[in-house]
Formats: structure tokens, sequence, C-alpha cells
């Protein structure tokens, strides 16, 4: 017993307990609670982890894919979505050579007819389109350079 606690009754009992504790091996744990928030937080990192695993198992997506190769990089993105941007990161859409795969067009080439008409090329081949792409770009990236891949065209 601390010399200080003797006299004091609840220190006395402090002592009393404290001892009893320290040589009893059998204590029930009682800080075994997990609050939900950290719950919370688990189920979503093995999910992000599934995901992720999934994606790049996948052999469908290959296009998106380029764009947002990390899982949990894009669902911290913030993106305002439109039939455009959709086209773009997916190939599907407005672009001839989509529109060519199901025989809706007789061609997949620019009208140009000097390359395909497909996402990259109206992003990377500035000669083909260069007015739109030029747009595009200056849209995207503001205050930045052109990105130099497509998954920073995104960030």
């Amino acid at each position: 017993m601390d010399k200080a606690h003797v006299g004091i009754s609840g220190n006395e009992l402090a002592d009393t307990l404290e001892k009893e504790v320290a040589t009893k091996l059998d204590i029930e744990v009682g800080y075994n609670r997990v609050t939900k928030s950290v719950v919370k937080r688990e189920l979503q990192d093995r999910s992000v982890d599934k995901w992720q695993t999934e994606w790049n198992q996948s052999t469908k997506g290959k296009i998106t894919k380029d764009y947002f190769p990390i899982v949990a990089e894009r669902i911290k993105m913030e993106i305002t979505t439109t039939h455009k941007f959709t086209t773009m990161v997916t190939g599907h859409g407005k672009i001839n050579a989509y529109l060519y795969r199901f025989k809706i067009y007789k061609t997949s080439t620019f009208a140009c007819g000097e390359a395909h008409q497909t996402t990259d090329n109206v992003l990377y081949k500035r000669d083909l389109i260069k007015t739109k792409g030029d747009s595009l770009r200056s849209t995207i990236s503001k205050s930045e350079g052109w990105p130099k891949n497509k998954k920073n065209i995104c960030n």
C-alpha cells in the first residue's frame, strides 16, 4: 500500500483493488468493443481491395482502365459526368470506330480517311482534328499542360 494513501479510505480501497488486479491473471477484457466507424472503415477497405482485384482480373473495360487503373483513387475523385466524358473514358458513343463495330457506319475512319476515329485518335492525333482537340485539351487542363497519359486526364 502506498504510504500516501494510509488513512484515506477511498485511496486504501483503490490500493487494495490495484493489488488484486495485479495478481489476477484471468481478468475479463473490458475493451473488446469496436466502434461502428472502425467496422465501417474496415468493410470499405476490404470492399475496395476486392473491387481492385476484380478490376485487375477483368478482361472488360480496357479503355476505362487506362483512365482509372486504381479503384481507390477513382473513388476519391469528384467528376462531373457528361455524355462526351463517358464516350471518352469508355470508347462508346458517337465515335466512328465504335459505330462501325455495330455496322451502323460503313467506315471507322475520320472524314478525311487518314485514320480510325477512336477516342485515342480524337484526343492525341492533333493533326487530324486540331481545332476540336485543342478546345478539348484546354477545357480539361486549363492551368496544367496536356496530360501525357489517360490516367492524368481525370485528375
